[in-house]
């Protein structure tokens, strides 16, 4: 099942694809990766696929170093027949490369890039130490139990989607979804019956969700659903098909079946909305009231 809404591969200002959605190993036919061993953003690792990356101080940028030091379009990445190659795209500050500014130049494993006080490590995916990094990124980003996003990591996909709809006034829609009645379930049926439903919660969620979309596990039985390039009556929609997902998933417990439903809250983005905070409140609130308006329902915020 796929979620009815219009959202395009890449931003439509931009040519760099975005890459927010969580990774889950190496993604997008990725065959190298960057890790951030200084600067802002430490630790995080930037897969690099069959994209070109652009590194630079532009928010449309695939890779986005806020930094005045920077240039907007500072540097790019790209992969041909030969491996991956960095160029410098007329920088104010250089890019450097093992220490030395280039101009354009051929990436080895273990390369160091530096673009202002940034630097990056290259490295290939057959690589011992991309694997490990991997595996820490994953358990920096991913909750281990659904395998979506984690509270932490999900907040700050939320913080830029929000930005890009700030700068280009374009739309955002953020879903919050709550299981109903989970504690009995935990009370009737124990915890690893609880844990076995989160689960699979989880799976119907990110098979429902379109690529573009970031589906997220914040709290104990509560996930987020953030919707990019997504108008309110299409959310709306969409958390449709999210309810009625979970309500018709095939469930086995002691006892035999048992339905499981959610209750959701929807906010749409509107000029004003400067703060992840605010989003999550609109949409708090309106998941408050599908909960006492009789739970497994849809409910926008006002």
């Amino acid at each position: 099942m796929s979620m009815r809404i219009h959202s395009p591969d890449t931003d439509a200002r931009t040519t760099q694809p975005r890459t927010n959605k969580p990774a889950r190993g190496f993604g997008d036919g990725a065959e190298a990766c960057l890790v951030v061993l200084q600067g802002q953003s430490l630790g995080q690792r930037v897969d690099i696929g069959v994209h070109a990356l652009t590194l630079g101080r532009s928010a449309e940028c695939g890779f986005h170093i806020d930094e005045r030091s920077v240039s907007r379009q500072h540097a790019r990445i790209w992969r041909d027949l030969g491996g991956y190659r960095l160029k410098d795209l007329g920088s104010t500050n250089k890019t450097l490369l093992n220490d030395v500014p280039v101009g354009e130049a051929e990436l080895k494993d273990g390369d160091y890039i530096t673009v202002g006080s940034c630097v990056l490590k290259f490295m290939e995916r057959s690589s011992v130490e991309a694997r490990y990094h991997d595996e820490i990124y994953q358990l920096a980003t991913l909750d281990p139990l659904t395998k979506l996003a984690n509270r932490r990591h999900f907040l700050e996909l939320l913080g830029r989607e929000l930005q890009r709809s700030i700068r280009h006034q374009r739309p955002l829609a953020l879903l919050i979804v709550d299981l109903d009645h989970f504690k009995a379930i935990n009370d009737n049926h124990g915890h690893v019956a609880g844990d076995v439903v989160l689960e699979q919660v989880g799976a119907v969620l990110n098979s429902t969700v379109r690529s573009e979309a970031i589906a997220a596990r914040i709290g104990g039985e509560e996930f987020a659903i953030a919707l990019p390039e997504c108008e309110s009556d299409a959310s709306l929609v969409a958390a449709e098909e999210v309810r009625r997902a979970v309500e018709v998933m095939p469930l086995k417990m002691s006892g035999g079946p048992h339905a499981v439903t959610v209750s959701i809250g929807v906010a749409a983005w509107r000029p004003g909305m400067d703060k992840t905070s605010d989003l999550l409140r609109a949409a708090d609130e309106a998941l408050y009231r599908a909960k006492q308006t009789g739970r497994n329902r849809v409910v926008a915020a006002g």
